[in-house]
């Protein structure tokens, strides 16, 4: 059976029309001849992601973004609308992760599958949106507290060298002027003295060796002492000693009890009032004596006969004679 022209170019027609639909469509992120799956999530800004963008389940490319738009709520919030080809099943708790592909490939999505025993999530279910920190971000993350301290820091800087230059005014620089030539001078002094002490350590060299090796033959002999001092039976000398102390505190304790010679003669009060008198008597002899030298001296070159002397030492007058 012969088919006429215009059969022909009808079936020609509906096949180049549904392989402008399939191109479409694919070109569009949706393979016609796949049963596969839709997806929705909602973001607040998708810069850099595009359509046909790929769509990754543990970097496994599953899928592409089929649309991105506006929602119908009226808000700026972005639709997106992803398309999977996989049938790897995940829950509906899963998130739509939103990623840098690198530095200039833009951005795409991951799908992170939760594994918490939940429903599945079928074709038309809404996923929780999510945002990654891409390598940009972290960076601002990172260099924004530390541009805000240098700022800090200059400003503190800043400060300390105005303070610095109201301190150091026309005064004070001439102060540190002279202070450093002072200081000169006193190092060139020092460097003078250091010559001179130099000069005599050197010119009494022998000197300094002599004293040393006397102080070395000191410490010699007194090491020498030490050791016989070490090897004396101090012990037994001790002891003798402590014996010896022992022997005069009896000697004293008798004393102290007034036994003895000595005991007697510091303890008895009569033999002290005894002295005592004696002295006395003998003070007032030996005054006499000297008053009155004839009394107790005599002596006559013609043998004339002493005087009697009364009990109060007067000579007696002889009426006889």
């Amino acid at each position: 059976m012969k088919l006429s022209k215009e059969i022909k170019t009808a079936i020609l027609v509906i096949v180049g029309i549904l392989f402008f639909v399939f191109g479409f469509n694919y070109l569009k992120g949706k393979n016609l001849l796949d049963s596969s799956r839709t997806f929705y999530t909602v973001y607040d800004n998708v810069e850099g992601l595009a359509p046909s963008t790929p769509v990754t389940i543990s970097g496994l490319p599953v899928g592409r973004v089929q649309s991105i738009g506006f929602t119908d709520d009226g808000s700026s919030k972005l639709l997106v609308k992803l398309l999977v080809t996989t049938d790897y099943k995940f829950s509906k708790n899963s998130k739509a992760q939103l990623y840098e592909a690198g530095l200039i490939g833009g951005k795409a999505i991951a799908i992170v599958p939760a594994f918490d025993n939940a429903e599945e999530a079928e074709d038309g279910d809404t996923l929780e949106a999510d945002i990654k920190a891409g390598l940009s971000e972290l960076v601002n993350q990172r260099l924004t507290p530390l541009q805000e301290k240098i700022e800090t820091m200059m400003v503190s800087a800043d400060s300390l060298l105005n303070n610095i230059n109201d301190v150091f005014d026309s005064k004070t620089k001439d102060n540190l002027r002279k202070g450093i030539a002072d200081m000169s001078a006193t190092m060139s002094s020092f460097k003078e003295t250091s010559a001179s002490i130099n000069s005599l350590l050197k010119s009494n060299q022998e000197r300094l060796n002599n004293t040393l090796a006397n102080a070395e033959s000191m410490t010699n002999n007194l090491n020498s002492i030490t050791d016989s001092i070490a090897k004396a039976d101090l012990g037994k000398t001790i002891e003798e000693l402590q014996g010896t102390i022992g022997k005069f505190n009896n000697v004293m304790a008798s004393i102290e009890n007034g036994e003895g010679s000595i005991g007697k003669l510091l303890k008895d009060e009569g033999l002290y009032n005894n002295l005592e008198g004696a002295s006395k008597q003998l003070e007032q002899l030996l005054q006499d004596m000297k008053l009155n030298p004839k009394r107790y001296v005599h002596f006559s070159l013609f043998g004339k006969k002493p005087g009697d002397y009364d009990a109060e030492k007067n000579e007696k007058k002889d009426n006889g004679n």
